[in-house]
């Protein structure tokens, strides 16, 4: 398995696999809302505020995350990760996970220090996602799902006091994606 930041070039490629995996897993008005929100966030979002890399296996393309600036209301920044999607054929294989570790890895080396993500705490926990209370961040809108609101900091050091409302990049800032 390879892994590599995102070029301009497999734009299209990525963007496929995401409608693919979510029309998979979630039906296809979800796979095209996810569609219509990685093509928003490729397109519009300045590129010093995100970071996209991707898994390949053989040159075919087999995972994908984003990740994009967050800015908090009591000062400070961090990333959002999210969307993530692995191929059906290549889930519950670790692909993800590595492709995780791999970002957080290059966004450490460039100085980043805190991500949060808002999905499934059992499977983020794997790669050293926790809980996060909305007391220390809170989310840009009300969350459907609160326990999957989840940080991890990549400095080795807690998250001790509140950093406030969290706002995201433009094309997360939609209400029903939360």
């Amino acid at each position: 398995m390879q892994y590599s930041q995102i070029s301009g070039d497999i734009q299209g490629a990525v963007i496929a696999l995401y409608r693919s995996v979510f029309t998979d897993s979630e039906g296809e008005s979800e796979g095209a809302a996810i569609e219509s929100l990685v093509k928003a966030l490729l397109k519009d979002t300045p590129k010093d505020e995100i970071m996209g890399y991707v898994a390949s296996d053989g040159g075919k393309l087999v995972g994908a995350i984003l990740l994009t600036r967050m800015t908090f209301s009591k000062g400070g920044d961090g990333w959002l990760l999210s969307p993530v999607a692995v191929s059906s054929a290549e889930q519950g294989k670790g692909v993800g996970q590595a492709l995780i570790r791999f970002g957080l890895s290059s966004l450490k080396d460039q100085g980043a220090t805190l991500v949060v993500t808002y999905g499934d705490p059992a499977f983020y926990s794997k790669v050293g996602f926790q809980s996060l209370p909305e007391s220390m961040i809170e989310a840009p809108y009300p969350l459907s799902q609160p326990v999957g609101w989840i940080y991890q900091t990549l400095n080795d050091e807690a998250l001790t006091h509140s950093l406030g409302k969290a706002q995201c990049v433009k094309g997360f800032s939609n209400p029903a994606l939360w």
